[in-house]
């Protein structure tokens, strides 16, 4: 997180170590006074797609077609191994909270409660506008 906050210009980071950050104390206290704070961490938290699905209270096949929509995008991705070996390695996107937040408010045509009362092995109305958009 303090990475990102250097990211954003919040923070300096002073040392020269790839492996670690070094801070002004003030600029810390600084930043660690700001009201919004708590809306600045829980911004930038990266999501998987099944935090992000939980998140809105959907099922991860339903995320899936949030993003095949183009509805939610992936800034960063990364590579977790199973096992000791490279070839167990895939590739996970992660989503910022605040772009999962902003989905439901931004597709308002959407009646959020259909997706979210759908049930294992039912087809979600999500599916089908995805699959019009596919199809555009």
């Amino acid at each position: 997180m303090v990475r990102r906050f250097v990211d954003r210009g919040l923070l300096v980071d002073l040392s020269a170590n790839p492996y670690g950050t070094l801070h002004h104390p003030d600029q810390v206290t600084e930043v660690c006074r700001r009201e919004d704070l708590a809306d600045l961490v829980a911004a930038d938290t990266p999501l998987g797609p099944g935090q992000g699905a939980a998140r809105l209270l959907v099922r991860r096949a339903d995320f899936d077609h949030l993003a095949r929509l183009g509805w939610v995008r992936s800034p960063q991705s990364i590579e977790v191994r199973f096992g000791t070996s490279r070839a167990g390695a895939v590739d996970v996107a992660l989503y910022t909270t605040a772009s999962v937040d902003a989905i439901v408010p931004a597709h308002s045509e959407v009646d959020w409660e259909q997706p979210r009362a759908v049930k294992k092995g039912q087809r979600s109305p999500l599916a089908a506008l995805a699959k019009q958009a596919a199809a555009a």
